[in-house]
């Protein structure tokens, strides 16, 4: 399917410009004709490759759950998908999201499906998203899909927020003290060190260690900077490679002070939650942990769910291979045990979810509570140690006179 540009104006004499899918070119005029609008000017542009639309940017969850609510109550209501794509097009506040609205409605237009039409914009709809909407398209139940799309959208969110928020506190405190760190070392040690040049004794240990440190920051501070900022930006290259990743996942789960138990909490909650929508969608249970797996968002996870998927395919229930792996808890496995004994595994999945969004709520207060005063003493250890050092010659200062 052709993609055409257009210039047109409406029966208003606004004028109105896009992109329009279509097969040729006077089956694209027809559709900006139905539409109401006059094409003035009219071409096909380069073909994007199918299934990645690259001019697209990423939306804001936020706004993606609005449209996902709104979109299953206005088919809810008994509104045509491409009826309410037209008004969600005019009505959203987000320009990117306006921007693919228009292309998916265009193609659902020309006669592609929703999901198809959605699959087209990989940055903005995951997988989940389109095997939720192909799952509800098949059953007929669309709008309860959808709703439920945003539904994950809005769980999802919360505990990022939640995570989130609970890292500002640490990154902030850590940021401060190390800047006091470094303006003590630049401009305050250098006072202190022209005093103790001028009396010529011997200096304690600590003492010429703080002095050594603001002497090498003070004189290679160009080469220091740089190479603190090249560290970071190699680690962060690093992390976003497949063996960082699957490094930095496994690290994360064994961080102490109960971090990695946080980490590993809202891993299995975001699991729960992707699998339970999923299942209750109408997806089977094969793609469904397939699809849960590559969302997960740690690697862990999704390792267990691949040895997962491969045992159930030969007829294992899901709950014996979560079981067996250490990562999952045996209330998990339990409970989703019961839920393929009574066949109601969407709903023991969400009050797992459920349960561990509790538990991550519960351990970052806890954690905060934890890294409060240790951050406390930390900067007040720091700061102190170069306080000290540079008072404790004071202590001698009468006989470094004489």
């Amino acid at each position: 399917m052709a993609t055409f540009a257009y210039d047109a104006i409406n029966a208003q004499g606004l004028e109105a410009s896009g992109l329009i899918h279509a097969p040729d070119l006077s089956a694209a005029r027809e559709q900006l004709q139905s539409r109401g609008l006059l094409p003035r000017s009219l071409s096909e542009k380069e073909a994007a490759s199918e299934g990645a639309l690259s001019g697209f940017k990423k939306v804001k969850p936020k706004s993606l759950q609005i449209f996902s609510r709104q979109l299953a109550t206005m088919i809810e209501a008994g509104v045509s998908v491409v009826a309410a794509l037209v008004t969600l097009e005019e009505q959203t506040d987000d320009k990117h999201l306006r921007d693919v609205i228009a292309d998916v409605r265009s193609d659902v237009e020309s006669g592609v499906v929703l999901s198809r039409a959605m699959a087209r914009h990989p940055k903005v709809f995951n997988r989940l998203f389109i095997s939720m909407v192909e799952a509800g398209e098949s059953s007929g139940t669309l709008d309860t899909v959808l709703d439920r799309v945003a539904t994950q959208i809005e769980k999802e969110t919360a505990i990022k927020r939640r995570v989130k928020g609970a890292m500002v506190y640490p990154t902030v405190v850590l940021s401060f003290a190390t800047l006091v760190l470094i303006f003590m070392l630049l401009f305050i040690v250098p006072v202190f060190v022209n005093v103790f040049d001028q009396l010529n004794g011997q200096l304690p240990k600590p003492t010429q260690i703080v002095m050594g440190a603001s002497n090498i920051l003070r004189h290679y501070w160009f080469i220091i900077f740089p190479a603190v900022g090249l560290g970071i930006y190699a680690l962060r290259r690093f992390l976003k490679t497949e063996t960082g990743r699957q490094n930095w996942d496994r690290i994360k789960l064994k961080i102490p002070m109960k971090i990695g138990d946080v980490v590993q909490k809202v891993a299995l909650a975001r699991f729960s939650r992707t699998l339970s929508t999923l299942v209750a969608a109408g997806v089977d249970i094969i793609t469904a942990l397939e699809i849960t797996g590559g969302t997960a968002g740690n690697y862990v996870i999704e390792q267990a769910l691949v040895n997962a998927r491969e045992r159930v395919h030969e007829g294992v229930p899901i709950s014996g291979p979560l079981a067996d792996d250490p990562i999952f808890p045996p209330m998990v496995s339990q409970m989703v045990r019961i839920g393929e004994e009574t066949g109601e595994l969407d709903k023991m999945l969400g009050k797992v979810a459920d349960f561990y969004e509790d538990e991550v709520d519960a351990s970052i207060q806890s954690l905060t509570s934890i890294i409060e005063p240790i951050l406390m003493i930390g900067v007040g250890v720091m700061v102190g140690t170069i306080v000290i050092s540079m008072y404790l010659p004071m202590f001698k200062l009468l006989t470094l006179i004489k």
